[in-house]
């Protein structure tokens, strides 16, 4: 299975569903700007730019087959959203009504008698049964669904290779957070709920500080970019607009597929710039540099930061949730499911459960906070990298696997990135008011 998807939704309490990074920044091969002024030569420089037209225009240059295609692909994933939440729901309770769940913390507390190793041992055993279990979902998800639809360039044996460093990755940061969550529990009482939510929220901050040096080399192989002809504008782009990087960095995410995904990250001296080898064989040098502004715009208005904010009303809000749930589902089944209270190991799926309801009914909001700051990106980006045709490119590269022009409903409750034509629109726009001749404070 995804190893920064279910595993670490399931395995550090869903917290990753809460913090979405939107690193991914798809791209498309070079497009002709006979699209954007809807001719050329002088006739075409004579008439007003119109903005509307020259978005209906890339949408048009997309294929119909293929714009069909990633429409299916996409729409597929909104009852995927809804299998995941349901399988999730299953699985908890088959843990919880079976027993299942008490008997492995039963033979934890029979293996040692040192609370700490009694909970990683726990969490060994859940993570592994729910693995095995929905690994059928997970496949057909992750591998056979990916192939069908020409996304991934994966045998079986490099997508499990992946799944099985995801799930050691789940193993070690859910047992450290489990561990320190249990102790707040013992030694706070019925207060738990809101130093827990604090401990669950730093955390996280540490996973997605160090992620960068220490997890993702994990699964893609980095290297020091070398060529001038894209070094050069990358790293002046970065001094441009105040990022303390000397070093751009590619890794190899086309051992996975052919998407395209860049970001800047780091904190201080951990500061890093990183791009995919996709995003250098695929696109343009207009776009490579729209894609990178748009990454440096997440770092100069400090959306991880606060996305950490958001993040943190969240954490406090749904721990006072589950502390409510807790005690109440306790009192009417913990009996049944030989669960002794909140400090009781065995109570983990009963609380993956009642996160996983949190998050689900969550995802409008969560994907409207991240589609939000992912505009501003893309706004910061145009007028950092002053490449709107660019930034149209990249944004074209959507349509093999989003859909580029959703309805405003299906785009508030699905999408945490803006919709193509939103996108491109405010390229177009950018565009018009930069046209040699247009007159300013319009």
């Amino acid at each position: 299975m995804n190893w920064n998807g279910r595993t670490i939704v399931l395995g550090i309490l869903l917290l990753i569903v809460f913090f979405s990074a939107g690193l991914d920044r798809p791209a498309h091969a070079q497009t002709s700007d006979t699209h954007l002024t809807g001719g050329s030569g002088s006739a075409a420089a004579a008439q007003p730019f119109d903005v509307k037209a020259a978005v209906d225009a890339y949408l048009a240059s997309v294929p119909a087959a293929q714009r069909a295609r990633s429409d299916a692909y996409f729409e597929g994933g909104y009852w995927l959203l809804l299998w995941d939440f349901l399988s999730t729901v299953v699985v908890m309770w088959i843990l919880l009504r079976f027993r299942w769940s008490a008997r492995m913390r039963d033979w934890a507390e029979r293996a040692t008698r040192f609370k700490p190793l009694q909970t990683a041992l726990y969490w060994a055993q859940f993570g592994l049964v729910v693995s095995v279990i929905t690994f059928p979902l997970t496949v057909y998800e992750g591998y056979f669904r990916e192939h069908q639809y020409g996304l991934s360039n994966q045998s079986f044996g490099q997508w499990m290779r992946d799944q099985v460093v995801g799930l050691g990755v789940a193993a070690v940061l859910g047992a450290i957070l489990l561990i320190i969550l249990f102790g707040v529990v013992r030694r706070l009482g019925k207060n738990w709920w809101l130093w827990g939510s604090a401990v669950a929220l730093i955390f996280l901050a540490f996973v997605v500080l160090i992620a960068p040096v220490f997890i993702s080399p994990l699964f893609n192989k980095f290297t020091k970019l070398e060529d001038p002809r894209f070094k050069g504008p990358i790293l002046s782009l970065a001094r441009a607009n105040g990022i303390p990087a000397t070093e751009v960095y590619v890794f190899d995410a086309s051992r996975q597929s052919d998407r395209v995904s860049a970001n800047v990250s780091g904190f201080a001296g951990t500061t890093r710039i990183s791009l995919n080898d996709n995003l250098l064989k695929r696109c343009s040098l207009a776009g490579i540099e729209s894609t990178m502004g748009h990454e440096m715009g997440h770092y100069v208005l400090n959306h991880q930061f606060k996305g950490l904010v958001f993040t943190g009303v969240e954490m406090v809000l749904m721990f006072a949730f589950l502390n409510w749930a807790l005690n109440a589902g306790l009192a009417r089944w913990g009996a049944n499911w030989r669960i002794r209270g909140l400090t009781d190991l065995a109570v983990v799926p009963f609380a993956a459960l009642l996160l996983t309801v949190f998050s689900f009914a969550l995802t409008p909001v969560d994907n409207t906070i991240t589609r939000t700051m992912e505009y501003e990106a893309d706004l910061y980006g145009i007028n950092a990298g002053q490449q709107p045709d660019g930034e149209a490119e990249v944004d074209l590269m959507l349509g093999e696997y989003r859909k580029l022009d959703p309805g405003p409903i299906e785009e508030f409750i699905f999408f945490d990135h803006p919709g193509g034509r939103t996108r491109i629109t405010a390229a177009m726009r950018w565009k018009a008011e930069h046209l040699p001749g247009a007159p300013l404070g319009r």
